[in-house]
């Protein structure tokens, strides 16, 4: 896609973690000029849907930032164990299947004793919001300066260049975050979980392997999509973090600037707007089927004197309604918990952070249990979903071990646990239910956070397989270092999990690149030989599973609007749901939104795609927080 989000902002100092404290302030660009076309428009009274937007005449050219740093290729991660050389293979080529290991020993249950508070010092979380902004509406898409096909390999260099950027101001000054044939027991395998995607619609109850069960979303009489209505950039003076979109039957909500707004999914019309005391700094993706979801924020405002008040608070939130259930705040002694980690499982809301934790019933906001602390151990985040998933590092810092454990979501006991090798630093959670835990091993995932997959018995803890899914051949993005389940360009259902390969030449001839999606046995370890092509020009993305189908957004080619299509998940055949207008103006406003950071809903003919940071630094195509494209 084109351009990634800014980083972070600002960090307050603080004592130990990875480095020194430094300050994070980003470097103030010049005195910009006059704004061009492409600039949000004040805000405006709700109107009806409007069509594709008129061709504007030609913009003022977005003002030049400061120099960008150089950093390497990824995210700069700590030393880790050097990782056995791999035979190279082609795109599509099986990989072996480790000899899955002999199941543990029941493990202990670190949240049997329910604590007043948590543990340890609280630290100062990471994300400097910014001043409070208003979206308008019905903002009119305008043109920029037109890109082609041949700008992709910049675009990418940026997003890397970015993820570095992120990844530093995170860990300096945020301080260290330390999250980031089947062998079951009875002969039953998992059946599939909720995963991949970014909130909203499309939990899925798939079959296991072979039979998937029919999806919900009907292919439109016609597919041909038109723009709905767009959410222009709230003002900051400042890079403020905006992540949190959701998607109901009845609303559209997205995280602005100390706020949610929920929308009308079709018109655009403000429903409701919540107010929170400060800015959102950690959300979950997913949403219950009566429409519940959790946010955490900070207590306050920015002031001058004091730019971060810590991520303490958690609300619950009916997204239909736009009301809150409940506000609760983890302390430890007197002083609140910086919160890294919310997420819901099993009807729990479960909080991490390197500072202690704590669950609490969704439903009623009732303290359930808190993570037992320990001298070496803590959680450093959890998975949710249909089950609740504990990603718990011990040992020291030279030597650390992550334990995943599949915990009661009501009484914190450890059902199982699977112990990964010593050395490796961070996990995310793919999928709770089947149990699928990516990691770079090796740090050989050149800055995407996955090298591996690791496929897991739920019920013993038993690795069924572990799977190598190289950089250099897949497209896939985790980010366990910041977010436990962030990742993009995987998705688990069926008893397999379905992958991004990279981008590479297209046919004989063309000078445009393409990419698949493949599938991999979470049982045997090895591709079982299905592939979707995104076709000439286009990149596709898995994005989450609609029953036994997957569900993939298509980057378009520099003449063509992205697509929605649904993957057969027993033949693979690929069915267009939606296609936007190949308009530039439309065109340059959609591929503004990054696939490995942008936030991308479908359901029910309509997509939404989002961003996850505001910033005063964003060209004139950047200028929207978010867009929504629908079929008739």
């Amino acid at each position: 896609m084109t351009q990634p989000p800014p980083p972070p902002p600002n960090q307050p100092p603080q004592q130990g973690g990875y480095g020194q404290p430094q300050d994070q302030r980003p470097a103030q660009p010049p005195q910009q000029p006059a704004p061009g076309y492409g600039y949000p428009q004040a805000p405006q009274a709700p109107q009806a849907p409007q069509g594709a937007p008129q061709t504007p005449p030609p913009p003022a050219q977005p003002p030049s930032g400061p120099p960008q740093p150089q950093p390497g290729y990824g995210y700069p991660q700590a030393p880790q164990p050097p990782q056995p050389p791999q035979q190279p293979a082609g795109y599509g080529y099986p990989g072996q299947p480790a000899t899955p290991a002999p199941a543990p020993a029941p493990a202990p249950n670190p949240y049997a004793q329910q604590q007043p508070g948590g543990y340890g010092t609280p630290q100062p979380g990471y994300g400097y919001p910014g001043q409070p902004g208003y979206p308008g509406q019905q903002a009119t898409v305008q043109a920029q300066a037109g890109r082609s096909g041949g700008d992709r390999e910049k675009k990418k260099q940026l997003l890397i260049i970015v993820a570095a950027v992120v990844a530093i101001a995170l860990i300096i000054g945020g301080g260290v975050l330390y999250a980031s044939s089947s062998r079951d027991s009875g002969g039953k395998k998992d059946t599939a979980g909720t995963s991949g995607g970014t909130g909203g619609k499309g939990g899925d109850k798939g079959g296991s392997g072979g039979t998937p069960t029919r999806g919900d979303e009907k292919v439109p009489a016609d597919t041909k999509a038109k723009v709905l209505f767009q959410v222009p950039m709230p003002k900051v003076d400042d890079t403020t973090t905006v992540s949190g979109s959701w998607l109901t039957d009845k609303v559209y909500a997205k995280s602005g600037v100390a706020e949610i707004v929920g929308y009308d999914p079709g018109k655009g019309t403000k429903l409701w707007t919540l107010k929170l005391p400060g800015p959102v700094c950690q959300v979950t993706r997913h949403v219950t089927s009566d429409h519940k979801t959790v946010v955490a924020y900070e207590p306050a405002m920015p002031t001058k004197d004091k730019r971060y008040h810590g991520c303490s608070q958690v609300s619950a939130i009916d997204l239909d309604a736009g009301t809150k259930l409940w506000s609760r705040t983890v302390k430890s002694g007197d002083q609140s918990i910086n919160l890294d980690n919310v997420t819901i499982g099993g009807g729990t809301v479960a909080l991490g952070s390197t500072s202690g934790g704590a669950a609490f019933d969704l439903a009623t906001g009732k303290a359930l249990w808190t993570p037992k602390p320990g001298d070496t151990c803590y959680d450093a985040g959890y998975g949710g979903g249909d089950k609740l998933v504990a990603v718990r590092k011990c040992g020291d810092y030279d030597n650390p071990q992550l334990h995943i454990q599949n915990i009661d979501p009501k009484s914190g006991k450890v059902i199982s646990e699977y112990k990964m090798a010593t050395g490796v630093e961070y996990a995310s959670v793919v999928s709770t239910n089947p149990l699928v835990v990516a990691a770079d091993i090796g740090d050989s995932a050149k800055g995407r956070g996955i090298s591996d997959i690791f496929s897991i018995d739920s019920r013993t803890g038993a690795l069924r397989n572990k799977i190598s899914v190289p950089a250099d051949r897949f497209a896939a993005k985790c980010d366990g270092i910041t977010r436990i389940e962030g990742c993009s360009g995987i998705v688990v259902g069926n008893d397999r999990a379905y992958l991004a390969t990279a981008e590479h030449d297209g046919s004989s001839g063309s000078f445009r690149d393409t990419n698949e999606v493949v599938a991999f046995g979470l049982g045997s370890g090895k591709q079982t030989g299905q592939r979707a092509d995104a076709g000439e020009g286009y990149t596709i993305t898995p994005l989450r599973m609609d029953g036994g189908n997957i569900i993939a957004y298509k980057e378009p080619p520099y003449d063509k609007g992205g697509q929605i299509v649904s993957i057969d998940g027993a033949s693979f055949k690929e069915t267009k749901l939606l296609e936007n207008p190949s308009d530039q103006a439309v065109r340059d406003a959609e591929t503004s939104f990054s696939t490995d950071y942008a936030e991308i809903l479908f359901h029910n003919g309509h997509l939404f795609m989002s961003q996850v940071y505001a910033s005063d630094l964003s060209s004139s195509s950047e200028r929207y927080l978010a867009i929504a494209f629908g079929t008739s």
